[in-house]
């Protein structure tokens, strides 16, 4: 069914419906009215002749610059057209049908003075498919995601360069051969379409969703590795969670009990005499605790990305008169129009920040995991979990690549949003560096997903040498997954594609849908 853009309704769930999923998008009829009711306030300002930022005024440092009526569409033209000077690998097609979807509906909200086409045709565009490439690089995320949204705007006014059926060619090209009519800017219509943190906000949505997929996997994966180490489930008590109630921690440790129920290894640990250990390593008996701290963390990101779903983010905007009331300087032109930040990405970046850590943090305990696994002084299991070390390494090079993995997080989750640049001549002197903060969560997501599944192959292997022993009911559903891409390990074979296989797996949710 089509999607209606309001500017107020847009969900998690329909945003990636339509950037992975192709679902059609439409302008609401309320929406048409209320963008048309500030389009009004607009016009009558640029006839009176008055003087609006961003209208009929040169831009950022150049704001004090009047122009004339007789140039104000060749303003928003060359708006466009100065802000195209992103660098950089491309944004993938998702991530710009992302950028769409979004700055779409914030437009549809009716605040920013922009007719009702400029939407129009952002939806003809996500329909058609009509992808404009994006560089990743050069927005500071202060005024919005300048350059990227240019790249965006420069296509739906025929210039720039897409993707359509396939192929890469000029963007008037491409919306000539989807039969979509090029925008022909008028007043402030450029700038609105610059002027937004849609750029961030897309890359930090598509990220929410797939480290959502890997919290739920980790799950998995650490509940695997619990019983190849033959440790107590006793520390997942859920008298224990209770005593300290944060809802991520108590999650996690319903899903490891739920996961390793019916444990063979489990009821021959409970009964052994051989075995000394009093407590688990911390990777193990503090699961739930660090899990749940980054369950928590992705909770609140994503409690600041629904707020600017359905925000308007650019400057100046337009308040109706009637609709929002007056300010005090409500004027003869029917409405407001009222410069302010909404554009700046601190909320958005300091989201992106959490986002880092709480990767970095799933990566690290895997690891450790992995380690406690393939040590013989940690694991009571052979060394590497090879059944002839020395003359085998068993998977000795695969924590190893974990490790490595590992540490590149890390140091990728240096925070972003407490760094600032001054640009526009000291008109912008404090940005966010949302993009930036952003862009890095897919090459973190990246290594995550395969430090997990070297966690997920090196349990599996480890529970197939504790046999005749089996492991959970519900975790020998996920060790089958694994088994399904990769054999257990005999003699030394190359691990690298059965990594990537069992990656592919992690990625398309069928772990973390064992929880469902």
């Amino acid at each position: 069914m089509t999607i209606a853009l309001s500017g107020n309704e847009l969900t998690f769930e329909q945003l990636y419906a339509v950037a992975t999923g192709g679902e059609l998008v439409s302008l609401a009829p309320l929406a048409v009215e209320h963008m048309t009711a500030s389009r009004t306030v607009v016009e009558r300002l640029v006839a009176s002749g008055a003087t609006a930022y961003g209208i009929n005024t040169g831009f950022g440092k150049l704001a004090s610059v009047r122009i004339s009526t007789e140039q104000v569409k060749q303003l928003q033209v060359n708006l466009v057209r100065s802000h195209v000077c992103g660098v950089g690998t491309a944004l993938s097609e998702t991530e710009s049908r992302a950028m769409m979807l979004l700055r779409a509906n914030a437009l549809a909200k009716g605040l920013s003075g922009v007719r009702p086409i400029v939407v129009e045709t952002l939806c003809a565009m996500l329909n058609a498919q009509v992808h404009p490439i994006i560089p990743s690089q050069g927005s500071v995320g202060a005024s919005g995601d300048l350059a990227p949204l240019a790249h965006l705007a420069a296509v739906a006014i025929g210039e720039g360069r897409a993707t359509y059926q396939g192929r890469i060619m000029p963007g008037g090209e491409a919306m000539q051969r989807a039969g979509i009519a090029p925008l022909e800017l008028q007043a402030k219509e450029g700038l609105s379409l610059l002027n937004g943190t849609q750029g961030m906000l897309a890359l930090l949505s598509l990220a929410l969703a797939e480290a959502d997929i890997l919290t739920d996997t980790a799950d998995v994966a650490a509940a695997l590795s619990l019983d190849a180490l033959r440790g107590s489930p006793g520390a997942f008590d859920a008298r224990i969670m209770h005593a300290r109630a944060y809802a991520g921690a108590a999650r996690t440790a319903r899903h490891l009990a739920q996961l390793n129920e019916g444990s063979q290894i489990r009821e021959s640990h409970r009964s052994s005499e051989k075995d000394s250990r009093v407590q688990d390593a911390y990777s193990l008996r503090c699961t739930p605790q660090v899990h749940g701290a980054v369950r928590d963390s992705l909770a609140q990101a994503r409690e600041m990305a629904a707020v600017e779903l359905n925000s308007a983010t650019d400057n100046p905007l337009v308040f109706v008169r009637e609709t929002y009331g007056s300010v005090g300087n409500t004027n003869k032109f029917g409405g407001d129009i009222i410069s302010g930040g909404n554009f700046h990405g601190q909320p958005l970046a300091m989201a992106a920040d959490q986002v880092a850590i709480a990767i970095a943090t799933l990566g690290g305990i895997s690891e450790r995991r992995i380690e406690q696994m393939t040590n013989p002084l940690t694991s009571l299991l052979p060394a590497f979990l090879t059944p002839e070390p020395g003359l085998n390494s068993g998977f000795m090079i695969a924590q190893v690549t974990a490790a490595a993995l590992t540490s590149e997080n890390k140091a990728l989750a240096t925070p972003h949003s407490v760094d600032s640049i001054s640009t526009s001549g000291n008109q912008e002197d404090y940005v966010s560096m949302g993009m930036s903060g952003a862009r890095r969560l897919s090459r973190m997501l990246d290594n995550l997903r395969n430090i997990l599944a070297i966690e997920l192959l090196c349990a599996c292997q480890g529970i197939d040498l504790l046999e005749p022993l089996t492991t959970g009911t519900l975790a020998t559903q996920a060790h089958d997954l694994v088994r399904a891409k990769s054999a257990k390990l005999v003699d030394d074979r190359p691990l690298a594609e059965e990594i990537a296989a069992v990656s592919a797996v992690v990625e398309t949710g069928a772990f973390a849908k064992l929880l469902a």
